[in-house]
């Protein structure tokens, strides 16, 4: 159970960094003005501070988990465990946050919290029967 929790979590992890690539360098280009549903240049450049810091946002979270990633790698289980499942908690609780708040936004939710939520409740059952 672990080594797959470890998958997981470093597949959120991926998906994390992808994010903050879009948000905080190429928030203004139009693919990835589509991709968020930004209607113009003009609205891109109004959020661009907010998508930049949100994108940082996104990095730290995946870098936390990466960071346990290596720790649990190295032996470190119970340190490395802990960053993995507060950097993919914390990934799959904004993801809930985002549905929430704005169900039209499920499909990106689902995106963003799916591999996170997993590795959380993988990696749970695998401490659980450990």
């Amino acid at each position: 159970m672990l080594i797959v929790g470890l998958i997981f979590a470093a597949v959120a992890a991926a998906f994390h960094v992808f994010i903050f690539a879009l948000e905080s360098m190429r928030w203004t280009e139009p693919a990835t003005r589509k991709i968020f549903g930004i209607a113009n240049e003009a609205d891109a450049n109004t959020t661009k501070q907010l998508a930049f810091n949100q994108g940082f946002y996104n990095l730290f979270l995946a870098l936390t988990t990466l960071l346990g990633i290596g720790l649990v790698i190295v032996g470190a289980g119970t340190v490395g465990l802990t960053l993995i499942l507060a950097g993919t908690g914390m990934m799959a609780a904004a993801a809930l946050v985002l549905i929430l708040s704005d169900s039209s936004k499920a499909r990106p939710a689902i995106l963003q919290g799916s591999f996170p939520l997993i590795a959380v409740v993988v990696l749970a059952i695998g401490l659980a029967t450990h």
